[in-house]
């Protein structure tokens, strides 16, 4: 037997290892790191519109539409900015990008999830929340990713709308209907959302450069950047105690929006302060604080009423 003979190719090893790799990037291509804090304000809107524990079914049930919903809308994106994001070194490794999936995949990918997500919440909560669903991948795809992010510096403030519905559809789901409440913690994410993407777009102004994205940090200097940040963390935090009396919130939710709202503020500041003179700065500090602050308070949200003090 001749000494080149070597044992069989393990053909299934390969197709399992390919397989794998496909799976993982159609899950980079739902952006989810963007979902999962989607879902962390969906469940205590729910807690409290129900004024207590929905059904875990209904939770459940709304959470993965909610989730396929949103990674419609980020498959989309993906596919409407993958000329940009091969100029950016933030986005080089998104799976368009680098190959691992192709343009048609991943268009007939976004639109087999949002129609399952619409379809999904149809059935299992109510068709208030399916419409909302549907209204928020049209809000991204069309007026965020396709009108706004390459036409004005104002893209993300006016396309963080999209991200401020889960908190309807979660409401939704549980009453049927859409009252105050709901429409206050929709305020509070989109009052929140510039000062969290802002931070970011401060620390990768050259690539946002490069890509010819006229983000604010792009167009305008650090100094108006950080007062813009500084009057959006303001406004959040003052909304946030709005809640207080149109929601009947209690002592737990009341502590907490004013003490991680004053903390959010601050760090605010700091990087205003910063701009005025001429230092960067620690953007990113406030990027991750200010999701550490919406965690915290829709947290509080969803406790308030599961403990009525």
């Amino acid at each position: 037997m001749s000494t080149t003979q070597l044992h069989p190719v393990q053909a299934p090893a390969k197709t399992r290892t390919g397989f794998r790799r496909k799976l993982k990037a159609y899950i980079a291509l739902t952006k989810p790191r963007v979902i999962e804090l989607l879902l962390v304000v969906t469940v205590p809107a729910m807690i409290l519109a129900q004024n207590g524990m929905p059904s875990i079914w209904l939770v459940l049930a709304t959470l993965i539409g909610g989730a396929m919903s949103a990674g419609s809308a980020g498959a989309f994106n993906c596919y409407i900015d993958r000329d940009i994001d091969k100029q950016m070194n933030r986005t080089q490794d998104r799976p368009l990008v680098t190959g691992e999936l192709t343009d048609r995949e991943a268009y007939i990918f976004a639109w087999l999830l949002g129609l399952a997500s619409i379809a999904w919440l149809w059935l299992t909560t109510n068709w208030l929340a399916a419409a909302l669903s549907l209204a928020a991948i049209l809000f991204y795809v069309i007026i965020y990713s396709l009108l706004l992010k390459r036409r004005t510096e104002q893209n993300i403030v006016w396309g963080g709308i999209a991200g401020c519905f889960p908190v309807l559809i979660g409401w939704a789901a549980v009453t049927e209907s859409v009252s105050w409440p709901p429409v206050i913690l929709f305020l509070i994410i989109f009052l929140w959302t510039p000062p969290h993407y802002w931070p970011l777009s401060m620390k990768y102004r050259d690539d946002y450069a490069v890509a010819g994205v006229p983000m604010l940090a792009v167009v305008r200097g650090r100094v108006t950047v950080g007062l813009q940040i500084v009057l959006y963390a303001w406004a959040t935090a003052a909304s946030a105690l709005l809640l207080i009396p149109v929601a009947g919130m209690g002592l737990v939710y009341s502590v907490v929006a004013v003490l991680s709202g004053a903390y959010f503020v601050f760090d605010a500041h700091l990087l205003y302060a910063a701009a005025v003179r001429s230092e960067e700065g620690k953007p990113m500090r406030l990027f991750h604080g200010s999701i550490a602050y919406l965690s915290i308070l829709f947290l509080a949200v969803a406790i308030d009423p599961l403990l009525p003090i």
